[in-house]
């Protein structure tokens, strides 16, 4: 049988059940799509993956985008909400990186732990190398809670941001949290603790042999610090940092700009945001934004180097950011204007984009943020895609999407096709025609589709009723099992999409330190 006869036999077998269906009275839960949409749909899939062809080229450009905590089961809900939002039932709907043609698992356990923190995961991607809990960018031979800036040299691994300067590359940072956190820290620090962002983080001592650390001659600086002290070549190539944790870089004797009851958390009285603009004035007009009208002042045509820190610590969520006194430019905006700066070299240019509050919002037990905030993040992936279109670049870049670990978020019961994400479950009904009602659990109460495995949702006096709660309130916390005071990570593959050079690299079952080589062979 040809395949158009096959399709004929399909749609007339189809168009019967449907007529049987209607005989029999019609389903109250009903998808958008005809019978034989499915089937269209699905010859439409094979006949572009025929289309796909591998990249070989090298990458001019590549950029990184990680979704931090952003696990498998936190993309099906955003992608969910965001369909929804657009008043279509969701399960069809598709984020901006579903489209990309190359998937793949990443396992994201580190050297010591089986669910890993941001540190080493992101540590992983960044070098090439798993390493240790807590720590940026220095292999795993490092003992916890090295002070020494000696030791601390010896043991640290060039970063994907640290080769490509190397090659005369522009680079880039954008997160949605603190610039020294983890995940952005990693591509351009190396230390032994996550925490040293400021060096009122330094210890007094070093805890391994007691010798003097914060302030003392010798030993390691703190990661505002090493943004500003970077290498030559990292300090000329390095011509974007945007996010938040200003105060790191601030003097203790200096009041917040926006916030008058904040300070800076630096004891060595410099201010490393000024720093930053005297240091890269060598090599081109350089600039330090604060807020909203000083980052849209920056034009890219006529500066080489924009320093942004937009909040105390990190920036808003998504869903609050308009309510900011100061206002704060979002994850797509940032990313916008790093790209219009990162073009300009014909030499080519890496970025990273975090979107680093979707794991914020997840430790809170708040689905809501955390989906907003993935929503946001897919934004900014479509925005780069549209942004690298326009220039001719696209053919020539390697964008790799992925997530450093993953949440304790499920998405269970059997909640009808087009309810509400955020809602109760109400399951499709027995009989058709009948109305929607809410699934129950044991005790006759009903329960939400999206729950955490532990974290503050946990009710210490058994469950709530939650009839008429309303649970799609962009405050509500959902439930967990285990009472703990923030909820954690968890530790089964995250995904990993990529197009570009190389991309078809991408494939399988992937440790997470692969994804360093497949940039790296892009790039070289």
């Amino acid at each position: 049988m040809n395949r158009h006869h096959f399709s004929a036999v399909f749609l007339g077998i189809a168009l019967f059940a449907q007529t049987c269906a209607h005989a029999q009275g019609t389903p109250v839960v009903q998808g958008p799509e005809a019978v034989a949409d499915w089937f269209r749909a699905g010859q439409a899939f094979i006949e572009q993956s025929k289309s796909l062809h591998d990249n070989n080229r090298r990458a001019k450009n590549v950029v990184l985008f990680v979704g931090d905590g952003m696990g498998i089961s936190t993309i099906t809900a955003a992608r969910i909400l965001e369909g929804q939002l657009k008043n279509k039932s969701g399960e069809e709907n598709r984020l901006s990186f579903d489209r990309f043609p190359y998937t793949a698992l990443s396992k994201t356990y580190s050297w010591d732990q089986q669910t890993s923190d941001s540190a080493p995961t992101m540590t992983a991607m960044a070098t090439g190398y798993k390493a240790r809990e807590g720590m940026l960018s220095v292999n795993h031979t490092t003992a916890r809670g090295e002070c020494s800036a000696a030791v601390i040299d010896a043991k640290k691994i060039r970063t994907v941001l640290e080769h490509a300067a190397e090659m005369g590359k522009s680079t880039g940072i954008v997160s949605t949290a603190r610039i020294t956190h983890a995940t952005p820290a990693a591509l351009y620090a190396h230390t032994a603790m996550r925490d040293w962002e400021a060096d009122s983080n330094l210890p007094t001592t070093d805890i391994n042999t007691g010798a003097p650390c914060r302030g003392a001659e010798g030993a390691v600086k703190d990661i505002a610090r090493q943004m500003i002290e970077v290498s030559p070549q990292v300090r000329k190539s390095l011509k974007v940092a945007l996010g938040g944790g200003r105060t790191y870089f601030m003097p203790s004797t200096v009041m917040d700009p926006e916030y008058p009851k904040d300070k800076g958390r630096r004891l060595d009285g410099r201010d490393l945001t000024q720093e930053w603009v005297t240091s890269r004035a060598p090599y081109g007009q350089a600039s330090y934004a604060w807020n909203k009208s000083q980052f849209d002042a920056f034009e890219p045509a006529n500066n080489s180097y924009l320093l942004g820190l937009f909040e105390p610590s990190h920036v808003q969520y998504e869903a609050d950011r308009a309510n900011d006194p100061a206002g704060e430019p979002s994850l797509t905006e940032m990313t916008d204007k790093a790209l219009r700066v990162l073009l300009k070299d014909p030499k080519g240019f890496f970025l990273h984009v975090e979107g680093g509050r979707i794991d914020h919002a997840h430790h809170a037990g708040n689905a809501s943020r955390a989906l907003t905030d993935t929503i946001e993040f897919s934004n900014a992936i479509q925005r780069t895609l549209d942004v690298l279109k326009n220039s001719g670049t696209l053919e020539d870049t390697l964008i790799i999407v992925t997530a450093d670990h993953s949440h304790t978020f499920t998405i269970a019961g059997y909640p009808s096709r087009g309810n509400n994400i955020l809602g109760l479950v109400r399951e499709v009904p027995a009989k058709d025609g009948s109305p929607l009602k809410n699934s129950l659990d044991a005790n006759g109460r009903p329960f939400t589709t999206l729950a955490y495995t532990n974290g503050p949702g946990a009710r210490p006096n058994g469950r709530p009723d939650l009839t008429n709660v309303d649970t799609t309130h962009v405050d509500f916390l959902q439930e967990a099992t285990v009472p703990l005071a923030a909820e954690t990570h968890a530790g089964e593959d995250v995904a990993i999409y990529a197009r570009g050079p190389k991309a078809h690299l991408v494939r399988g079952s992937m440790e997470q330190n692969w994804i360093f080589h497949v940039m790296m062979e892009a790039l070289k």
